[in-house]
């Protein structure tokens, strides 16, 4: 009983260093850039030695990924919480702005985001990791445009429900770009949303 008492503070212990390690290394990311980081800058700013990194991570590279899976996961859940809220109907402007909320999260996130992907531009393997990513986002859009299907109508133009999840995505990527250039979150915001309503309705706010 002693010795599972202590495995499961371990545990926990182990846990709680690994999320303050990957908390620390998005705040130092989001300002120096991957590639421009070290370890010991990262242990630093979780407060924590070499030691304890090695025991979660076996480099700087393999803590990217597991920041990256991290944030690209919770998205991907925000983002099917929020669209099923209207439960079998889509009230499509309702659905927009919780999910431009949801997806805006931070400019830090997007530099953090947008490293990565210069990242996996430039390896293959690294790539296909970002790509089932954004499907996984793309799925969890899709899934709740064909579940609403036969309540809300989508524009003929954009085909299938897959081709609509394409098209947000495509929105969302667009503004993002702009906004780590001009840092106008709030313009971000209206104008994903404007994107969205004009592309999943006729571009009116009648449901």
């Amino acid at each position: 009983m002693v010795v599972r008492e202590t495995t499961g503070r371990v545990t926990r212990r182990r846990a709680r260093t690994r999320a303050n390690l990957l908390d620390a290394a998005f705040e130092v990311f989001a300002v120096k850039g991957f590639g421009r980081v070290s370890i010991e800058e990262v242990c630093e700013a979780a407060g924590y030695s070499r030691g304890a990194f090695y025991s979660n991570f076996a480099s700087l590279h393999e803590l990217f990924f597991a920041l990256y899976e991290q944030r690209a996961g919770q998205i991907a859940e925000q983002v099917s919480a929020a669209l099923a809220s209207d439960g079998p109907d889509l009230d499509v402007p309702a659905a927009v702005e919780r999910v431009t909320e949801v997806l805006l999260l931070d400019r830090d996130w997007l530099l953090v985001k947008t490293d990565f992907l210069v990242h996996a531009a430039r390896d293959p393997d690294v790539a296909q990791t970002l790509l089932e990513h954004r499907a996984r986002l793309r799925r969890a859009i899709a899934d709740r445009l064909a579940r609403a299907r036969g309540h809300t109508a989508l524009p003929a133009v954009l085909g299938d429900a897959e081709h609509a999840a394409h098209a947000v995505v495509a929105a969302y990527d667009g503004v993002t770009t702009q906004l780590l250039l001009d840092r106008d979150v709030a313009h971000a915001r209206i104008w994903l949303g404007q994107l969205l309503t004009a592309l999943l309705t006729d571009g009116s706010t009648r449901h």
